[in-house]
């Protein structure tokens, strides 16, 4: 077993190489630029939107399951449409802010592989085992929990599809660099 704090190196690192492999697959790759398409005469939605306080939504908006099954709110779903909406506060957004959080998130999933391979993996354990085990802990963090928007919340398969391939990446950085700075073993 090894400590968290012999790990220290693992995660910072590996933090800073997602969180620049992130920023490649955001900025300079295009298959996330089709992710969002312009709504139906987007004045009148911005419009229509006017004075939302920033949170989720959805639409028709029922207080319950029961209150769906009364005709009226039927047809509010038959006819459409049919969705969830997220409002986010008035301006730019902050992308310092955005991408300091991200960074904090690659950390923190960083922090998890560690805590699981600092209680599977021993000082001087060969690079495989180590990218194994880590890659396979951070493609989880990074890649599954999307999966769930598709299922209930009517997030395209495709763009689901597309985070779990960026998960994967994310997840391969993570495991290479901790197979790389993995702990050596005690020399005798």
């Amino acid at each position: 077993m090894i400590s968290l704090s012999e790990l220290w190196l693992p995660i910072l690192a590996s933090g800073v190489v997602v969180w620049i492999g992130s920023a490649i697959v955001w900025m300079g790759l295009p298959h996330h630029k089709p992710d969002f398409s312009v709504v139906p005469d987007e004045e009148a939605t911005r419009a229509a939107l006017k004075g939302a306080s920033p949170g989720l939504y959805n639409l028709p908006h029922m207080a319950s399951w029961d209150a769906a099954k009364e005709p009226e709110n039927r047809r509010k779903f038959d006819e459409g449409p049919v969705g969830f909406l997220t409002v986010l506060p008035n301006g730019v957004p902050n992308m310092g802010r955005s991408m300091f959080l991200s960074f904090v998130y690659f950390l923190v999933v960083s922090f998890l592989v560690a805590y699981v391979a600092s209680f599977t993996l021993a000082a001087g354990t060969y690079y495989l085992a180590v990218f194994r085990l880590a890659g396979t802990v951070a493609w989880g963090a990074y890649g599954f929990g999307i999966i769930m928007d598709s299922i209930w919340f009517g997030r395209p398969w495709s763009n689901s599809v597309k985070h779990l391939l960026d998960g994967l990446f994310y997840a391969l950085l993570t495991a290479g660099t901790f197979g790389w700075l993995w702990p050596a073993g005690a020399e005798g």
